[in-house]
């Protein structure tokens, strides 16, 4: 069965919380966890590249130079993506979309196994006791003494949990997300994960 490292407010270990196999136990697939995160990246790709093209290019409205009798090539725009200054065939634009869909279900999967993961060496930890009017010096003591010291730590806070965020969020190399909202990707990009009991009731619901 899998556990949980449970700490007190003082970074003290209290007790081991004891986890339900079907839903942290989950065997890992690969080509799952790869698709859903390689999705929730593109989703977050924004189109910043944007080129012009001969239509768009300000300027050469007249044609540079007559049709014949010159013994140069024809030519009708300076904008031709042919000249220096023209337009840009077939280059980025600011309309492309990126985003992939994501079936919710294999969306799910792909959160318990990385989850799973993480439960698996023994990289997710629980406080418990915070009430949120803590000083960022005071929760920083306590992640000294949490194992992930010095590597990207995620933390899972409810949505009626914010004061906590107040003074985690300067804490460097640690992370806060709404359990509500976290995925995969948040999972992976992080070494270790650090739960409150309310947002590991909320996750526990999520992924079962």
């Amino acid at each position: 069965m899998s556990k949980v490292q449970v700490y007190n407010t003082k970074g003290e270990k209290t007790r081991m919380l004891e986890l339900k196999d079907e839903v942290f136990s989950v065997k890992q697939k690969s080509s799952v966890v790869h698709q859903v995160y390689r999705a929730l990246r593109a989703n977050k790709r924004g189109p910043w590249a944007d080129t012009k093209d001969k239509g768009e290019v300000r300027g050469g409205g007249k044609k540079p130079w007559k049709q014949k009798g010159t013994g140069r090539a024809r030519h009708g725009s300076i904008r031709s993506p042919l000249w220096k200054g023209g337009g840009v065939t077939f280059g980025p634009l600011s309309e492309r979309n990126y985003h992939v869909k994501i079936n919710t279900k294999l969306g799910k999967k792909a959160l318990a196994m990385s989850i799973s993961d993480r439960l698996s060496d023994n990289r997710v930890s629980m406080i418990e006791g915070f009430v949120g009017g803590e000083k960022t010096k005071e929760y920083a003591q306590v992640f000294a003494q949490l194992p992930g010291t010095k590597r990207k730590i995620l933390v899972l806070i409810t949505a009626k949990e914010q004061a906590v965020k107040r003074g985690i969020k300067n804490i460097h190399g640690v992370d806060i997300v709404g359990v509500e909202s976290v995925n995969a990707q948040d999972v992976i990009d992080h070494q270790y994960i650090v739960v409150t009991p309310g947002s590991w009731e909320i996750l526990e619901k999520r992924v079962a």
